[in-house]
């Protein structure tokens, strides 16, 4: 039987002198800036280019172990905290946490649903509670995702729990409650559309958007005062 290793990306860091609202340039030219920190290390200020770490982080997202080429030094990585852009929505800086492979971490792993549920065919709709779990394991050991088959999904009444997720069991601990809900069968909902009361041909609007004549002249007193300051 052949010995298949899992190879871990590699990806090509360098030191950053720059730092503070001058990081700007660097986005500007292609360059992502980043931070180095874990046991044993003090934290380093570094940068990617922009291409290599989305096509990296795209594929591991913050689960997958990565191998960080630093200076003739390959450092194990996990990526953490990563800030986006509030508008355009890019990578703006991420944080890469050093593991001790020999140590066992805490980390957060996407939940990955495929195949059909025979629910859905029959009208039925899938509640999506839980789309990632926190578990413990040596980093060597984390999945990059943890696959769920809606195919388990047939009635009403099917659900997927945690307890339900298949991991191996002996190097991957699920912190999450066992009896939590990852996702199950509900009744479409049927949005009732607002019946306006009608008397003869005029259409009565709802009473808590009517005023009495005394709330207007209130609403206008009062008006009429905050104007008055503003002027002062």
């Amino acid at each position: 039987m052949t010995n298949m290793t899992k190879t871990n990306p590699q990806l090509s860091a360098a030191v950053r002198t720059i730092t503070g609202k001058k990081v700007k340039q660097l986005r500007k030219q292609g360059i992502i800036p980043a931070t180095i920190y874990g046991q044993e290390m003090t934290p380093m200020s570094v940068q990617f280019v922009e291409k290599e770490i989305n096509s990296v982080f795209d594929h591991v997202g913050e689960s997958g172990l990565v191998d960080l080429m630093l200076e003739g030094k390959k450092l194990p990585i996990l990526f953490r905290n990563p800030q986006y852009h509030p508008v355009m929505g890019t990578l703006t800086h991420i944080d890469c946490f050093k593991v001790n492979l020999k140590e066992k971490i805490n980390a957060f792993v996407p939940i990955e649903f495929i195949g059909e549920s025979a629910a859905v065919k029959a009208g039925k709709v899938l509640v999506e509670v839980v789309n990632e779990v926190e578990v413990e394991a040596l980093p060597t050991d984390l999945p990059e995702k943890i696959e769920v088959d809606l195919a388990a999904l047939e009635t009403i009444d099917s659900e997927v729990t945690i307890a339900d997720l298949i991991v191996d069991r002996t190097k991957v601990e699920i912190k999450n409650d066992p009896e939590q809900v990852v996702i199950k069968v509900e009744e479409p909902k049927v949005e009732e559309e607002p019946v306006a009361e009608e008397t003869g041909d005029v259409v009565v609007a709802p009473a808590m958007n009517q005023k009495t004549p005394e709330e207007k002249a209130a609403d206008d007193a009062k008006a009429a005062e905050e104007k008055k300051k503003d002027k002062e």
